[in-house]
Protein backbone atom coordinates (compact mmCIF):
# COMPACT_ATOMS: atom_id res chain seq x y z
CA UNK A 1 0.00 0.00 0.00
CA UNK A 2 1.02 3.44 -0.82
CA UNK A 3 0.21 6.22 1.04
CA UNK A 4 0.17 9.72 -0.03
CA UNK A 5 0.36 13.12 2.03
CA UNK A 6 -1.68 15.93 1.09
CA UNK A 7 -0.14 18.74 3.17
CA UNK A 8 2.53 19.38 0.82
CA UNK A 9 6.27 20.81 0.58
CA UNK A 10 6.45 24.42 -0.40
CA UNK A 11 9.88 25.32 -1.36
CA UNK A 12 10.96 28.91 0.74
CA UNK A 13 13.97 31.33 0.48
CA UNK A 14 13.96 34.91 1.57
CA UNK A 15 15.91 37.05 -1.43
CA UNK A 16 16.06 40.67 -1.88
CA UNK A 17 14.39 41.95 -4.98
CA UNK A 18 17.04 44.84 -6.94
CA UNK A 19 15.26 48.17 -7.02
CA UNK A 20 12.83 48.02 -4.02
CA UNK A 21 13.82 49.88 -0.70
CA UNK A 22 14.07 47.88 2.47
CA UNK A 23 13.94 49.41 5.46
CA UNK A 24 14.75 47.96 9.10
CA UNK A 25 11.13 49.73 10.62
CA UNK A 26 8.29 51.37 9.76
CA UNK A 27 8.49 54.48 11.98
CA UNK A 28 7.48 57.84 10.20
CA UNK A 29 6.74 55.58 6.89
CA UNK A 30 3.57 56.83 4.45
CA UNK A 31 1.98 53.48 3.56
CA UNK A 32 -0.26 53.13 0.79
CA UNK A 33 -2.94 50.74 0.22
CA UNK A 34 -4.32 49.63 -3.22
CA UNK A 35 -7.55 48.52 -2.03
CA UNK A 36 -9.10 46.45 -4.90
CA UNK A 37 -12.44 46.82 -3.90
CA UNK A 38 -14.05 42.91 -2.82
CA UNK A 39 -16.58 43.35 -0.29
CA UNK A 40 -15.26 44.30 2.97
CA UNK A 41 -11.67 45.35 1.61
CA UNK A 42 -12.48 49.03 2.65
CA UNK A 43 -12.69 47.59 6.40
CA UNK A 44 -9.98 45.31 5.83
CA UNK A 45 -8.05 48.04 4.91
CA UNK A 46 -8.95 51.00 7.70
CA UNK A 47 -7.88 48.17 10.09
CA UNK A 48 -4.58 47.17 8.68
CA UNK A 49 -3.87 50.90 8.77
CA UNK A 50 -4.77 51.78 12.30
CA UNK A 51 -2.73 48.69 13.39
CA UNK A 52 0.14 49.71 11.59
CA UNK A 53 -0.12 53.32 12.88
CA UNK A 54 -0.24 52.34 16.49
CA UNK A 55 2.44 48.97 16.77
CA UNK A 56 4.97 50.45 14.00
CA UNK A 57 4.53 53.96 14.02
CA UNK A 58 3.06 54.61 10.73
CA UNK A 59 3.11 58.07 9.76
CA UNK A 60 0.28 58.38 7.55
CA UNK A 61 -2.29 56.14 5.33
CA UNK A 62 -3.09 56.57 1.54
CA UNK A 63 -5.84 54.69 0.31
CA UNK A 64 -6.97 54.68 -3.39
CA UNK A 65 -10.08 52.11 -4.07
CA UNK A 66 -10.46 50.47 -7.81
CA UNK A 67 -13.67 51.09 -9.18
CA UNK A 68 -14.21 46.95 -9.84
CA UNK A 69 -12.06 44.18 -8.23
CA UNK A 70 -12.02 42.94 -12.45
CA UNK A 71 -10.36 46.02 -13.78
CA UNK A 72 -6.85 47.57 -13.04
CA UNK A 73 -6.24 50.32 -11.01
CA UNK A 74 -6.39 53.62 -13.00
CA UNK A 75 -3.16 54.96 -13.70
CA UNK A 76 -3.64 58.21 -11.48
CA UNK A 77 -4.30 55.92 -8.75
CA UNK A 78 -0.91 54.47 -9.47
CA UNK A 79 0.79 57.33 -9.95
CA UNK A 80 -0.15 58.67 -6.37
CA UNK A 81 0.70 56.01 -4.80
CA UNK A 82 4.08 55.92 -6.67
CA UNK A 83 4.84 59.56 -5.49
CA UNK A 84 3.09 59.54 -2.26
CA UNK A 85 3.88 56.33 -0.19
CA UNK A 86 6.90 54.87 1.29
CA UNK A 87 5.34 51.16 0.48
CA UNK A 88 1.84 50.26 -0.97
CA UNK A 89 0.48 47.24 -0.06
CA UNK A 90 -2.78 45.87 -2.78
CA UNK A 91 -5.02 43.09 -3.06
CA UNK A 92 -6.99 42.99 0.20
CA UNK A 93 -10.79 41.59 0.40
CA UNK A 94 -12.98 38.34 0.20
Amino acid sequence: MIVLSPEGKAQTSAKKIAGIAQFSDLRGKVMGILDNSKPNADKLAERFGELLKEQYSVANVITRRKLTAQQGAPKQYLDELASQADFVISGLGD
